[in-house]
C-alpha cells in the first residue's frame, strides 16, 4: 500500500519541490514521508514558550525514522493574561481560530502525518478539533506541567491576593513574592484546570503517547518523549492509522470516564463534544452526568485536593487512573502507539514506568495513593454534574468535587448582573449579602464570547464572609481552577432569551446538586408553586428585550453569530 500522500502535488506543480529546496530540504528529503509539525509556541505564556524545543525533538525523531518534518506555528493565548478585561472575550473563540489555521496548514498540500504540540486551555482542544478534521496519522505532544510554587502553592494564588489588594489591604510584599516565584518554570498551571485536564483528555483519547500528560516540563524526559512522538507518527503513517481510527466513540467514552475520576475542568463539556462533532460523533451532555454517577473520583489535585499536576504525574498520571478503572474502560481502542490501550498499560508496567514515577514522588514524602486514591478507598462518585430546571432547560454544569457538602443543596435570593465586571465589583465592595445567589448573564457564546468567571469565583471563595454561603450561576464558563458552588454554561443563554435572562433580583433560586436541579422557586423572597413560576416566567418573556451590549469586533461578531450552545460544544456551526 502506498501511504505517501505527499507525492500528489509534486506531480501537479513542480514549484512545490522548488520552494522546499529553497529552505532546509534536500532532494533526498522530497521522496521521504512528509510530516507536518504544528505547535503553538510563542512568547504568550509558560505553557507554550518551550514548545519550540520539543518541536525540534519531534523533527529529529521524524528524521531518525526516515521522514522529513516541516514546522508550522499558530501561537495560542492565555486566560491568565486576559483576566479582568475584554481580552477574556477572545479566549474561547481562539480555539476556533487555531483549529482553522492548523486545518489550513494541513490542507495547503497533502501531508503523510501530523504532530501537534500544545499545552493549554484552548490550544489542546483546538488541536483535537484540527486532528479530527484533517484525519491524518496523528500524535499529540503535551507540553507538561509547571513546577510547584513555594509552600505547595500554585499560580492560582493570584485570585486571593488580587481580591485583597483591590480591597485596600497591604499585600505588596506578598504580591511581589508571588510574581517572582509562583510560576517557576515552563509548563501549564499546576492545578487540575482546563489546561491540565485537556492534556489528560488527549492522552485518554489515545492521541498522546502513554504517560506524557502533565509530565514535569523541566524534566529531560519530556524531550525524549517528544522525539519518540516523531517515531510514532512515522509508524502510524506506514500503517495507515489515522486520527479517526483513534478518536472513536469508544475512545471518547474512555476519556469522559477518566475525566470523572480526575475531577477535571467543566470546560471539557465544551471541548470534547466540539472535537467529537468533527467526526460525526454526538456527545450528549447527559452522558457526562451518567458517567459521573458510576465512576469514583480518585484524583486529589487542586482545586479538588492539596496536590499539584506534576505530583499527579509522579503518582502514575493518566495511565494509573486508567489502570485503576480499567474494568470500566474499553481496553481494545487503538492509540497513537499503534497498539491498544490495554497493550500500552501492560507495557508501562513491564517498562517500570510506574516505579520510576513513584520514585520521584518519594522525594516529596508523598505516597502515590495520597494523590490518586484507589477506587476501594474513594468515597465520592464523579466530580461534575449536569443541572437542569426552569433556569436551565438545556442544562448547566457544576464541579461538585470542588464544592463543600453544605452547599450541595442551597436556596438563596438572586442578585442579577449583566456582566462579570459588575458582579466582581459588587463582591469586592462587599455589596453581596450572605446566602445570595449571584446571576451573571449575557456572557454566553452568542453574548460576549463565553469568558470565564474566575476572578469573581476567587473573590467569593477568598472572602470569609461569603465563602460557603454564596453561589454563582452564569451562561458564561469557569476556570478549571474555580471552586465553590458555581454553575456555568446555562442554556439557552440570555442573548437567546433563555430563562436566565428573565431572573429578577430577589427571586428565590434552589440549587440541588444530588438531584441535579436548578430552579426559580420563589419571587421577591416568597415561595411559589412550579405552576406559578411557569406563568410568571411566561409573562416576563413577553416584556423581555435584549439590552444594549458592548460592541464587538469582526472576529467576535463572527463567533457570536455562528457559535452553537455551550452545552453542545460552543463550536462554529457553518
Amino acid at each position: 500500500m502506498d501511504v505517501q500522500r505527499s507525492k500528489a502535488t509534486r506531480k501537479i506543480w513542480p514549484q512545490v519541490d522548488a520552494l522546499k529546496l529553497a529552505m532546509n530540504w534536500s532532494e533526498r528529503d522530497l521522496d521521504k514521508l512528509q510530516i507536518l509539525v504544528d505547535d503553538v509556541q510563542g512568547e504568550s505564556h509558560p505553557g507554550s514558550y518551550h514548545l519550540d524545543v520539543l518541536a525540534e525533538q519531534v523533527s529529529q525523531g521524524v528524521l531518525e525514522s526516515g521522514g522529513k518534518a516541516a514546522r508550522f506555528h499558530a501561537t495560542d493565548i492565555c486566560d491568565g493574561w486576559a483576566e479582568g478585561h475584554d481580552g477574556m472575550n477572545y479566549i474561547l473563540l481562539s480555539r476556533e481560530i487555531i483549529a482553522n489555521l492548523v486545518e489550513i496548514h494541513g490542507n495547503v498540500i497533502p501531508w503523510d502525518g501530523l504532530v501537534l504540540l500544545s499545552s493549554c486551555d484552548k490550544s489542546v482542544p483546538a488541536h483535537l478539533i484540527a486532528a479530527a478534521r484533517l484525519d491524518l496519522p496523528t500524535v499529540h505532544v503535551p507540553g507538561g506541567s509547571q513546577h510547584v510554587g513555594p509552600d505547595m502553592t500554585t499560580a492560582g494564588l493570584c485570585g486571593r491576593l488580587c481580591a485583597r489588594e483591590k480591597r485596600g489591604e497591604p499585600v505588596q510584599k506578598e504580591m511581589r513574592n508571588y510574581k517572582l516565584s509562583n510560576c517557576p518554570t515552563c509548563g501549564v498551571c499546576q492545578f487540575m484546570g482546563t489546561a491540565s485536564t485537556m492534556q489528560c483528555m488527549s492522552e485518554a483519547l489515545g492521541l498522546a503517547l502513554p504517560g506524557t500528560a502533565l509530565m514535569p516540563a523541566m524534566f529531560a524526559e519530556i524531550k525524549h518523549y517528544a522525539r519518540a512522538a516523531g517515531d510514532a507518527v512515522m509508524n502510524l503513517a506506514r500503517q495507515g492509522i489515522t486520527a479517526s481510527k483513534i478518536m472513536t466513540e469508544d475512545a471518547f467514552m474512555n476519556a469522559i470516564k477518566v475525566h470523572a475520576a480526575l475531577g477535571g475542568s467543566t470546560n471539557a463539556f465544551i471541548h470534547l463534544p466540539a472535537a467529537a462533532h468533527e467526526l460525526g460523533i454526538t456527545i450528549d451532555p447527559d452522558v457526562f452526568d451518567e458517567v459521573n454517577r458510576k465512576i469514583k473520583h480518585l484524583v486529589n489535585v487542586q482545586p479538588n485536593g492539596p496536590y499539584v499536576g506534576e505530583m499527579f504525574w509522579m503518582a502514575g498520571g493518566v495511565p494509573m487512573v486508567e489502570w485503576l478503572i480499567r474494568d470500566q474502560l474499553n481496553l481494545d481502542v487503538m492509540t497513537c502507539t499503534g497498539k491498544t490501550l490495554g497493550e500500552n498499560l501492560e507495557q508501562l508496567w513491564e517498562d517500570d514506568f510506574f516505579a520510576r514515577c513513584h520514585g520521584h514522588l518519594r522525594n516529596f514524602g508523598i505516597k502515590p495513593e495520597d494523590v490518586i486514591t484507589p477506587p476501594e478507598q474513594a468515597k465520592m462518585y464523579g466530580s461534575v454534574a449536569v443541572m437542569k430546571g426552569n433556569i436551565a432547560p438545556d442544562g448547566g454544569v457544576i464541579k461538585y468535587s470542588a464544592t463543600v457538602p453544605e452547599m450541595h443543596h442551597h436556596t438563596g435570593k438572586a442578585l442579577v448582573f449583566n456582566s462579570e465586571e459588575a458582579a466582581y465589583d459588587a463582591v469586592i465592595k462587599r455589596q453581596i449579602p450572605q446566602n445570595s445567589i449571584i446571576v451573571i448573564r449575557y456572557e454566553g457564546p452568542k453574548g460576549s464570547g463565553m469568558p470565564e468567571m474566575h476572578m469573581t469565583t476567587d473573590a467569593i471563595v477568598y472572602d470569609q464572609t461569603l465563602n460557603h454561603s454564596v453561589a454563582l450561576i452564569t451562561d458564561g464558563r469557569f476556570s478549571g481552577a474555580s471552586s465553590g458552588p458555581c454553575i456555568g454554561h446555562i442554556s439557552p443563554e440570555a442573548v437567546e432569551g433563555g430563562p436566565i435572562a428573565l431572573i429578577e433580583n430577589d427571586d428565590l433560586i434552589e440549587i440541588d446538586i444530588p438531584n441535579r436541579r436548578l430552579n426559580i422557586v420563589g419571587v421577591k423572597g416568597e415561595a411559589r408553586t412550579p405552576e406559578e413560576i411557569t406563568a410568571i416566567l411566561a409573562e416576563r418573556k413577553k416584556n423581555w428585550k435584549l439590552p444594549q451590549l458592548k460592541p464587538k469586533s469582526p472576529v467576535q461578531r463572527l463567533y457570536s453569530k455562528l457559535a452553537v450552545s455551550a452545552m453542545a460544544g460552543a463550536y462554529l456551526d457553518v
